[in-house]
């Protein structure tokens, strides 16, 4: 009796159910090369098992949905709006809050308040629309993760975190003045959902403080990286996440938040910061890009949603099963012999095209080759984070990062284990012929964020 497994389930049942079309090679083939090898010009009803990203695709609860039937759609004034700054301020912390249509509405905002032409912004990694927002105001971004991030095959517990000697000698070359804020992604997206410690944030903290620099927190994925220090830092395995998560948060002076991840619902997002003028300038400005400051581009009905999404989302038993389904499709995969970024991240699980398919490189982009592969085995939709991605530089030559990756970002409460099985056989199975693979060339270019809607052709 003592060698008897104890399995983990889901701490939900299903009320509902979508059924999926099941699609031939024949039918993937020709979707495909419609769509440019580009998985983000497939129509969502070609695809079987769909990757792309966990952002806005997870499941409401039932008691969402019941908000959803409460929505107070006033112009102005909206209990909602009340009820989710009332949220906001319980469990994350921060004092004053501008509701946004999603993460990106609040970046754009912050951008064009904090950033001047020159300015230099720090950060824990780039991801692709925060970098462009801080560009088109006239700032800089700058890398200062820790080495370790950009090795795939290191497995350093806290990957997502800030290497303060870099920050430093940043500050020594431009001057503290020319640095209006260090930006900090909790679960770091573009390193593989890689968190950052507790004990780096206090330095982090101790070190800006002395320059009187501000922290501007990218939550979206927070209570992940929350569930990692539980686990993996020494004095939290006994705190609730919903402690931890306050505790992050309390390190820094402000924060954006995509809602369409951790907080579980299909769209919205904030600004949320503790200074009064730099909120009093986004409450102005939110009335020309989004919407009245009380509901910034929002229904009344979503922003219900999201407050108790936000709730859900600290729950311990939640944040356990939405992780563990990543580790357990990250360890299938590495069964296999599949390259993945090590540690398993928090919401999904990065294949090294690099490795994955060596003889291609980035100029034949090997991360955008291997999503249309796998896509056209099973119908499994993921996404290019590589030299696509990446994007280029104001000089015209493309950004060639170290990390070309696959990226298969599982939603929350959406897909069962039986379809991670699907999942890494097939992905498996591609790994099988990787040989016979050949790259692409990029046929179509956008002026922004190419990755969304570049065209590509076999070569």
């Amino acid at each position: 009796m003592k060698n008897i497994k104890h399995s983990w389930a889901e701490p939900y049942k299903i009320k509902m159910v979508e059924l999926l079309k099941m699609t031939s090679p024949a039918q993937r083939k020709k979707a495909m090369k419609e769509a440019g090898y580009n998985t983000f010009l497939l129509k969502s009803e070609d695809v079987y098992i769909d990757l792309l990203t966990d952002s806005g695709t997870s499941a409401m609860s039932d008691r969402q949905w019941a908000g959803m039937m409460m929505g107070d759609e006033a112009y102005a004034g909206s209990r909602n709006f009340y009820n989710l700054e009332k949220v906001v301020q319980e469990i994350y912390g921060y004092k004053y809050l501008i509701p946004t249509h999603q993460g990106r509405g609040a970046e754009n905002i912050l951008s064009k308040i904090l950033i001047k032409k020159g300015d230099i912004i720090p950060g824990n990694m780039y991801f692709t629309t925060t970098r462009l927002h801080q560009e088109l105001a006239g700032g800089k971004f700058e890398d200062i993760i820790i080495d370790e991030a950009h090795d795939p095959e290191n497995e350093c517990a806290f990957k997502g975190n800030v290497d303060l000697d870099k920050l430093e000698r940043l500050i020594k070359k431009y001057g503290a003045e020319k640095i209006p804020y260090v930006s900090i992604a909790t679960s770091v997206n573009m390193a593989g959902g890689q968190p950052i410690s507790m004990k780096n944030l206090k330095e982090l903290r101790a070190l800006t403080k002395k320059h009187k620099i501000r922290v501007i927190h990218d939550m979206t994925r927070v209570a992940e990286n929350a569930y990692f220090i539980q686990q993996r830092e020494k004095g939290y395995a006994n705190k609730p996440i919903k402690a931890i998560v306050k505790e992050i948060n309390s390190y820094t002076d402000g924060a954006t938040m995509s809602a369409k991840k951790d907080a579980l619902v299909n769209i919205g997002g904030f600004l949320a910061v503790n200074d009064w003028d730099v909120f009093e300038e986004a409450r102005n400005m939110v009335v020309v890009y989004e919407g009245l400051h009380t509901y910034g581009g929002l229904a009344g009905r979503d922003m219900e949603a999201m407050a108790i999404g936000i709730l859900e989302s600290v729950g311990d038993d939640h944040i356990k099963a939405r992780v563990g389904q990543v580790i357990y499709l990250g360890e299938k995969m590495m069964d296999y012999g599949v390259p993945i970024v090590k540690p398993i991240g928090g919401h999904g699980i990065f294949v090294d095209a690099k490795k994955f398919l060596p003889h291609i490189n980035q100029d034949q982009f090997p991360a955008q080759t291997l999503a249309a592969e796998i896509y056209l085995d099973a119908g499994v939709r993921t996404m290019e984070r590589g030299v696509v991605s990446a994007g280029r530089k104001a000089n015209g030559e493309n950004y060639y990062p170290k990390l070309e990756l696959v990226r298969f970002t599982i939603p929350r409460r959406v897909y069962t284990q039986a379809h991670m099985d699907v999942i890494a056989e097939s992905t498996a199975r591609v790994y099988e012929r990787r040989n016979s693979i050949k790259g692409m060339k990029m046929i179509y270019e956008p002026k922004y964020l190419r990755f969304f809607q570049a065209r590509f052709e076999k070569l």
